[in-house]
């Protein structure tokens, strides 16, 4: 892949002294824990194969230009000029902050010619944002010798996603792509970012993630409304607590105060949260203990929840969860990602898969006329050069 992206690289901007320099970024799954790292709770992701390639070469002037296999547009900035977010520059905006997040570190940032390459679905809800923001700070920090730490890169990425997109996202995914390890999966705490690996040795099964093709806006979805209606049932909690977020909470000291949120729609947002926390620490002990069933039956209240409570689902997923979990060898099986759309991910026992391969697509097809990619998921390293 590195040649292929150096020659693919040297077509497109000519040759010159300068080295090609390449990088690699993953995309993440979460296996359990959806929309609790916002919520200051646990999330279990593990970094994938697949992901985000970047070559650069630096210039003697001060052009950025901004390049990728996988659309037409290419754009153009000048380091002298201001950057802002412009609808038209699309998925350019991710780099284009990072590198102005950079310059205002006071990083003596160059010019460059930056070419992309991305092999995760777009729209899949496995991180393609956080994974092309990842890439380009690593690769910055590497070239222009910044010195800056991994997590620092990881809360570049983040804060860049914040307010250069506008996405309020939580830390998970640019923490999951950074800090990813072949066959572990990370249980991270999102309040103290402390964690730790817990090894995927899933002997007998294997992680299947599914694209249901329904593509979902995760700036104009109803992501940063979730994140209010949580901010409220805090709120409700805090006339007589004191809480920095919603999971701090136990299963227990919630029951004892949930009659402080008011508001219905908040206090269903808020259950999910604690006790998708809950299911979170479950999940990890089951693996450990290497109770697969158990993890799969935890997966299953996950996504019940998220359908139920949370409501971040949509048709499209329910269904591919619905005809998934009609298959025998599927032990658990989940939205994963924001929700209104992307990807499902499975455990599933090794002699079914080629059955759930071709059930789950023609099941899904017929009810939905979606046609749905299924793929084994494989889990990689984080960030890296190559």
């Amino acid at each position: 892949m590195k040649q292929k992206l150096q020659e693919q690289f040297i077509s497109l901007y000519g040759k010159s002294n300068g080295e090609v320099e390449v990088y690699f970024s993953p995309g993440r799954v979460n296996l359990i824990g959806e929309h609790i790292d916002y919520n200051g709770g646990y999330v279990f992701p593990c970094a994938l194969d697949m992901g985000t390639y970047l070559a650069v070469r630096r210039r003697s002037d001060s052009v950025v230009n901004f390049a990728t296999l996988n659309f037409d547009l290419k754009t153009q900035i000048d380091l002298k000029e201001s950057i802002v977010n412009t609808e038209a520059d699309g998925w350019s905006n991710y780099p284009k902050g990072i590198i102005k997040a950079f310059l205002n570190r006071q990083v003596a940032v160059s010019g460059m010619d930056i070419l992309f390459f991305g092999n995760i679905p777009n729209g899949s809800g496995l991180s393609s944002s956080a994974s092309l923001e990842v890439v380009t700070a690593f690769a910055l920090n590497d070239l222009f010798s910044a010195g800056i730490s991994l997590l620092d890169l990881v809360k570049i990425s983040q804060t860049t996603e914040r307010e250069f997109i506008g996405v309020n996202c939580g830390i998970m995914d640019q923490f999951a792509v950074a800090f990813g390890q072949e066959n572990a999966a990370i249980l991270l705490d999102c309040n103290t970012l402390e964690y730790r690996y817990a090894p995927l040795l899933l002997q007998g099964f294997k992680i299947v993630i599914c694209n249901t093709h329904k593509q979902r806006g995760l700036g104009d979805s109803k992501y940063n409304e979730r994140r209010s209606q949580c901010e409220k049932a805090l709120s409700c909690l805090n006339t007589q607590l004191d809480l920095g977020s919603l999971c701090e909470l136990s299963a227990a000291e919630f029951e004892a105060n949930k009659a402080l949120i008011v508001d219905p729609i908040a206090f269903q947002r808020a259950t999910h949260a604690v006790y998708e926390n809950a299911r979170v620490q479950d999940a990890v002990t089951a693996l450990e203990k290497n109770d697969i069933l158990t993890f799969g039956q935890l997966m299953n209240q996950s996504h019940d929840s998220l359908r139920d409570l949370y409501e971040v689902s949509c048709y499209e997923l329910d269904v591919m969860v619905e005809e998934a979990r009609k298959i025998e060898g599927t032990v658990g099986a989940r939205m994963t990602g924001a929700g209104f759309g992307g990807c499902t991910v499975n455990i599933v026992r090794d002699e079914a898969i080629d059955t759930f391969k071709e059930n789950v697509a023609r099941n899904y097809k017929q009810r939905t006329d979606l046609d749905a990619d299924i793929y084994i998921a494989n889990v990689g390293d984080g960030v890296k050069k190559l």
